[in-house]
């Protein structure tokens, strides 16, 4: 019964300082949106109710990594359907909450992963000080390093080669790298390099993370803006293919 008071009353010195915070921010925003002399109710209420969720997420982190998943997305879940209201309410529509939407999403991955970085240091100082392994380095980028490699072979030297043969050889049609290069090359050796890696080292999530980064030049250098959904089938296909792995390398592990 203690524990759960205890818990109790953490839980509300974070929601209680952020809905307050969440309500002074409605001010402001009702003036500089509409000009009016306060926010309407509604405003108030979901600022209010994102104060709070943005005071909960600073409690710490789950002991278990599929606890802390399973958190974070419902935080993140009830987070954005909050915000969403919000900017509905202010006169959001279409592609304009999906961008504030992916706006969100950019601030709570760099502050969760700030998060979790601090946290994971502390660990790994905790484990050398009790003369244990220090475990994986965070985000698992000194494992990832030698995939970096392929990444950068595959998404920024095969490019401007099969571009140059489509110049030279077939000229009017952009075969190689137009077509074959985003629709199966680019896929197939992320999907399967990803898979490599998730069986090696399980989720390595910096990995698709580079294949999108990696291929970003090519997109301005070999086509135009129109071209950067390449960037996300080369992610996409190595995150399919990490997470494929992993859940291999978990199979094996039980099995075994």
């Amino acid at each position: 019964m203690k524990v759960v008071k205890q818990s109790v009353l953490l839980l509300l010195s974070r929601i209680l300082p952020g809905a307050a915070l969440g309500l002074g921010i409605s001010v402001i925003l009702a003036s500089w949106t509409v000009g009016s002399r306060g926010p309407s109710a509604l405003t108030a209420v979901l600022c209010a109710a994102l104060g709070g969720m943005a005071g909960v997420a600073a409690l710490p982190f789950a002991d278990s990594g599929k606890i802390l998943l399973l958190h974070s997305a419902a935080h993140f879940g009830v987070t954005a359907t909050l915000f969403l209201l919000l900017t509905a309410h202010l006169g959001a529509r279409g592609a304009q909450m999906l961008a504030w939407l992916a706006i969100l999403a950019l601030l709570y991955a760099v502050v969760w992963l700030g998060r979790w970085i601090g946290w994971y240091l502390e660990v790994m100082q905790l484990r050398t000080l009790l003369g244990l392994a220090p475990g994986p380095s965070p985000l698992k980028w000194r494992e990832s390093l030698p995939y970096l490699i392929f990444a950068l072979l595959l998404c920024d030297l095969l490019p401007p080669v099969l571009s140059w043969i489509d110049r030279t050889l077939i000229v009017d049609l952009p075969l190689l790298s137009g077509l074959i290069m985003p629709y199966l090359i680019l896929p197939a050796a992320g999907f399967s390099s990803g898979m490599s890696l998730g069986k090696r080292q399980g989720v390595c999530l910096l990995y698709p993370a580079a294949c999108f980064v990696c291929y970003l030049p090519m997109v301005f250098l070999l086509f135009n803006s129109s071209a950067m959904f390449h960037c996300f089938i080369a992610a996409v296909s190595a995150l399919a293919g990490n997470l494929l792995g992993w859940l291999l390398r978990l199979r094996n592990q039980e099995s075994g």
